[in-house]
């Protein structure tokens, strides 16, 4: 199948050419980066984590995405989800990837990374979510792969996949648990510091990543149409997905300010209003997240809106709002105040933005070799439109 990635437009090699220029000048950063080391980022004693691990945290969630096309195909034989499934499992690979990427430009030497292989830790949270990225990564590529040969030669995956892919459902699930454990465990953050961030962590995957993958497959973009019935059930499960999400946030905001903790109060107000005279550069995204919010969920709960053409501009907002959430005031408003309740302001430096976009070139161009891949498949076998 790889002779797919052969042939094609003269756009699609101007695509790869683009991501390839991107990732080398974003690469010639990166390379500034090791030498210097981490200071050329916003990151400080004070603030430890920053755009990078918002990041991975963000796609650790559009990786764990992928269940909401497999779980409802082969527990509930939703058989309109099956021409979906593997633009959702690649989907899901490219993120992991992008994942891993964002945890070695994390470190100030990537060698450390062997450290964890080295010397485990079975005691530390971040041991595990090692093993279950690496284990994510693996089941999607051997269940796509496998699938999507099947699918070229019109015949039924092999008997020994599906234990495989009933295993993958489960590891989703796992994946961004792990991921939320390693922000509630720590006790001296009072954001984090919540019973149901795993849930909010799944509830925000479960809408931006399936919208996400909606945003890219309609037929504008690459002329799959994955049916009109496959896209009714997958923004209906967006819609649920997303108002349990704003509904657990509502959780904590009740819990923080009904309750008088001000440990607890003193990151959202940080993040809305500023705190004690220090007014974050964040407090304007985060109130436009509530507003793209809002709006997303207007146009998603009237049926008749979210099947019309107002689709595309609900799914933008709703992915703008999700990322704002986890890719910015999550980690700005779990270290500020910090323990003392004093403020140490963090703000991504030009470099450090450049290096994640170089992270994202190479998510992008994984995922657009998968793709073509796929759709080429698909176009030979004749399922590439109803």
């Amino acid at each position: 199948m790889l002779e797919k990635l052969l042939t094609g437009p003269k756009t699609y090699y101007l695509w790869l050419l683009f991501l390839l220029a991107v990732i080398a000048g974003c690469g010639l950063v990166y390379l500034q980066q090791l030498q210097e080391g981490l200071s050329i980022t916003g990151m400080s004693r004070d603030v430890s984590w920053g755009l990078y691990i918002s990041q991975f945290t963000y796609l650790v969630g559009v990786a764990a995405s992928a269940v909401m096309l497999v779980l409802p195909a082969y527990f509930h034989h939703y058989k309109k989800f099956k021409r979906m499934i593997i633009f959702g499992e690649f989907m899901a690979i490219s993120a992991v990837v992008m994942c891993a990427l964002f945890i070695v430009v994390d470190l100030g030497q990537p060698q450390r990374m062997m450290n964890v292989l080295l010397h485990p830790t079975p005691n530390s949270v971040m041991f595990y979510d090692m093993i279950v990225l690496i284990g994510y990564l693996t089941l999607n590529a051997v269940i796509g792969w496998v699938t999507l040969e099947a699918e070229r030669h019109d015949v039924e995956p092999p008997k020994w996949i599906k234990p495989l892919i009933y295993l993958s459902i489960l590891w989703a699930f796992s994946i961004h648990t792990v991921t939320a454990f390693l922000y509630a465990g720590i006790p001296g953050r009072h954001y984090w510091l919540t019973a149901i961030m795993a849930a909010r962590f799944l509830s925000s995957a479960f809408c931006s990543g399936p919208a996400i993958l909606l945003l890219l497959i309609l037929r504008r973009l690459t002329g799959f149409d994955p049916g009109r019935d496959a896209i009714k059930t997958l923004t209906t499960i967006i819609t649920y997905a997303m108002c349990i999400n704003v509904f657990f946030y509502l959780l904590e905001v009740f819990t923080a300010f009904y309750s008088g903790i001000p440990g607890h109060q003193h990151p959202l107000v940080f993040l809305f209003a500023g705190h004690e005279g220090h007014v974050s550069w964040v407090t304007n995204w985060m109130w436009a997240a509530v507003v793209m919010a809002a709006a997303s969920l207007i146009i998603l709960i009237p049926p008749q809106w979210r099947t019309g053409p107002l689709l595309p501009l609900a799914l933008v907002l709703l992915v703008a709002a999700s990322w704002i959430d986890k890719g910015l005031g999550l980690l700005i408003g779990g270290f500020t105040p910090n323990m003392f309740e004093t403020v140490t302001e963090y703000a991504p430096t030009g470099r450090e933005i450049i290096v994640a976009l170089g992270v994202y070139a190479v998510g992008a161009l994984v995922l657009s070799l998968l793709w073509k891949i796929a759709l080429g498949v698909k176009r030979e076998t004749g399922h590439f439109s109803d």
